[in-house]
């Protein structure tokens, strides 16, 4: 999943095997683990001196920190990193999550934006986290595009497309923009863009632009370039392509007041949905699930927070949206990561089958 530490294969075994106790323990009641319950917990046992020592060496190599001088260690992220990389890959789903994952995705329908609803849902209510969902964007023909006249300064474009959809948008026309040029871009659009998709739209229209420049007063030609630049615009495109579901689970998850700042620093982000096609682009290094921790994660880097992600395919295997859930660095990761990519292949499988 990641090179960004040195393989778990260069730690001893007795490392490995207290590293991944130690790491397990902690994602499990997310308190500072004891050489004591340590040496209890391992199947080899051990003295709690030698298991001491082990994990002074682990602190050494970064893997594990001490919040407190006589407390026991917790792991850091890049302990968490390589723990990550070394035991969960390849761990298998559940039989129980796999069958609340069937079930919530089983409904046939094929409304393929209700089918991503309950994968947010599902992800949600099993893992205890925020789901969050990428959905693809809409790639309806165009049917019909009306240019409005709402102020000197101020227009509206509506576009139809052949599925019914109506999409209102408002931009700032070029200065001292006749009724009749309005009229005119709007008669030339409707002529070479009907039955094209949207993101058809920017080359067709260069295309035509440049072949008919002569039909067209200057004035005309800048709205056709802003209009259509509303729709082809990627930051635009996906600011309401977010779904995101169970960000109350955060707050229930941790109680102490800087973590509830980070959480709050999470929901800011959430509800600014900055840098959102980063959840598209992050999946596109490889197929399967991504773990990023903490500061590895640009999108919620502020918050501390960790993102399992997966991405989701088309027919064509072309990457068309994320899957994913969102929560504090205290994941049970071996759960999480199987449950996603389940998810995720389901979610395709439905694409593929055009529902």
């Amino acid at each position: 999943m990641s090179d960004r530490t040195a393989p778990i294969t260069e730690l001893s075994d007795r490392a490995r095997s207290v590293f991944r106790s130690l790491v397990e323990t902690y994602l499990e009641t997310g308190e500072p683990v004891g050489s004591r319950t340590l040496s209890r917990a391992l199947p080899d046992g051990g003295s709690p001196a030698t298991i001491r020592n082990v994990m002074q060496d682990l602190e050494l190599l970064g893997l594990l920190d001490s919040p407190h001088v006589s407390a026991g260690r917790v792991p850091t992220h890049k302990g968490l990193r390589l723990f990550v990389d070394g035991f969960i890959e390849g761990a298998e789903i559940d039989a129980m999550d796999r069958a609340e994952i069937e079930r919530a995705m089983g409904q046939d329908d094929a409304d393929i934006a209700a089918a991503l609803d309950r994968a947010s849902g599902v992800l949600s209510g099993l893992t205890r986290g925020a789901s969050l969902v990428l959905a693809p964007q809409v790639e309806a023909p165009i049917r019909h595009i009306e240019f409005v006249s709402l102020a000197e300064d101020r227009a509206l474009v509506v576009l139809v497309t052949a599925d019914g959809q109506v999409e209102n948008r408002l931009f700032t026309p070029p200065a001292g923009l006749p009724p009749s040029a309005m009229r005119e871009a709007a008669n030339f659009l409707n002529a070479v863009l009907e039955g094209r998709t949207v993101s058809e739209a920017r080359g067709v229209v260069t295309e035509q632009i440049a072949a008919r420049r002569r039909e067209l007063d200057a004035l005309a030609a800048g709205l056709v370039e802003s209009g259509v630049a509303l729709w082809s615009d990627r930051e635009g495109t996906d600011r309401d392509r977010l779904i995101v579901r169970g960000t109350s689970h955060l707050i229930d998850s941790s109680q102490a007041e800087e973590d509830l700042d980070r959480i709050r620093q999470l929901f800011d982000d959430i509800e600014r949905k900055r840098d959102l096609a980063q959840l598209l682009s992050l999946t596109e290094e490889g197929d399967g699930v991504r773990v990023f921790i903490g500061a590895e994660n640009k999108l919620f880097s502020l918050s501390g927070s960790s993102l399992v992600v997966s991405p989701y395919m088309n027919a064509d295997r072309k990457i068309i949206g994320a899957i994913g859930v969102i929560g504090p660095t205290r994941l049970n990761y071996g759960r999480i990561v199987p449950i996603v990519d389940y998810t995720a292949q389901l979610v395709s499988r439905l694409i593929k089958d055009g529902r």
